[in-house]
């Protein structure tokens, strides 16, 4: 099983960034997939996931401005972040759940105000 991460970046307040996670095998294998981040001194927290039926749960903090997505032709779920603020700054987290957890490698994205 592999998750490689992509996207992260450096953005003003306000922008947009989009992340990527291919998978491997098909994201179709996995029960769950979702995006977690983790912030210096905090927790590694749940953003949005995606189930295999298709439902999709972003976090309060989160909702409105992101979006967990998946593309089966690229094999990839996405997390389309618009309206970036300053405490979204953290390492993101691709997650696949298939039998265990998997993790992608993280992928920095700094919000400056």
């Amino acid at each position: 099983v592999q998750l490689q991460a992509s996207g992260g970046g450096l953005v003003q307040a306000g922008g947009s960034l989009t992340l990527s996670c291919v998978a491997s095998p098909s994201i179709f294998s996995f029960d769950v997939m979702a995006w977690f981040r983790q912030a210096p001194g905090q927790h590694r927290e749940l953003v949005a996931r995606i189930r295999r039926s298709g439902v999709k749960e972003h976090s309060d903090s989160v909702r409105g401005r992101f979006t967990i997505s998946r593309d089966s032709a690229k094999n990839t779920v996405s997390l389309y972040m618009n309206d970036l603020k300053p405490e979204d700054t953290a390492v993101y987290f691709c997650y696949g759940l298939l039998q265990h957890d998997y993790w992608g490698q993280g992928t920095q994205v700094t919000v400056s105000s």
